[in-house]
């Protein structure tokens, strides 16, 4: 197939995207999650269509779902869940020893071939919540499942850019286009001296943190 990239897309390669549904209310943020699609689709060559991706977005249920749209050559699948209960208290972070490359193209875009965040995240030790990763340079990333948010003197609630190696997740982009965000080069000193941690997806929220 033809894409943006460099190396050809493995086969099998699917986007992914997770969101929130609830009752009386729909399902949460669906545009930007469609809107991120979107764009991944053209950088790797899969056909697009939104009519059939709001289309493929069905549920019925009077309790919140967790929902799974994703997008191969084949086209479009949608699976959903209850949602469950959120996180209760603080998530406890650690920093993982690997370091990201943050000219990996595949650390932008939201898909099946993101096998070290899911083989991080099935490993957690015992009473972490979270593992956040550093590039090559030392600038803070992401954690496997959140972006990352800190609160620093003077310069207000920060996450980082996607320079850095990051996906650009759909809450961030929320959070930055409303003001409650900017966009900062951090490392793991100013984690440590942030007067608030904040982790955060688009289907939990906005999650306090803790090292």
């Amino acid at each position: 197939m033809e894409s943006a990239f460099r190396d050809p897309v493995p086969d099998g390669t699917r986007l992914i995207e997770t969101f929130g549904w609830w009752p009386g209310e729909g399902a949460r943020r669906l545009e930007l999650h469609l809107d991120r699609m979107c764009s991944s689709a053209r950088a790797l060559g899969f056909p697009y269509s939104r009519t059939a991706a709001q289309s493929a977005v069905a549920v019925s249920s009077d309790v919140p779902m967790r929902c799974r749209l994703t997008l191969g050559v084949d086209g479009f699948t949608f699976t959903s869940a209850p949602l469950g209960q959120g996180p209760s208290g603080p998530w406890r972070l650690m920093i993982s020893d690997t370091r990201l490359d943050p000219r990996d193209m595949w650390l932008r875009h939201k898909s099946s071939n993101r096998a070290l965040y899911d083989r991080t995240r099935a490993d957690l030790p015992e009473g972490i919540d979270e593992v956040l990763f550093l590039n090559q340079r030392g600038e803070v990333c992401e954690g496997t499942i959140t972006n990352v948010f800190a609160e620093l003197p003077g310069r207000g609630l920060v996450t980082p850019p996607l320079r850095s190696g990051v996906l650009p997740g759909i809450l961030r982009r929320e959070m930055i286009e409303s003001g409650k965000a900017q966009v900062g080069l951090l490392h793991v000193e100013d984690l440590r001296s942030a007067t608030a941690l904040k982790l955060g997806n688009s289907l939990r929220g906005l999650i306090d943190a803790v090292f």
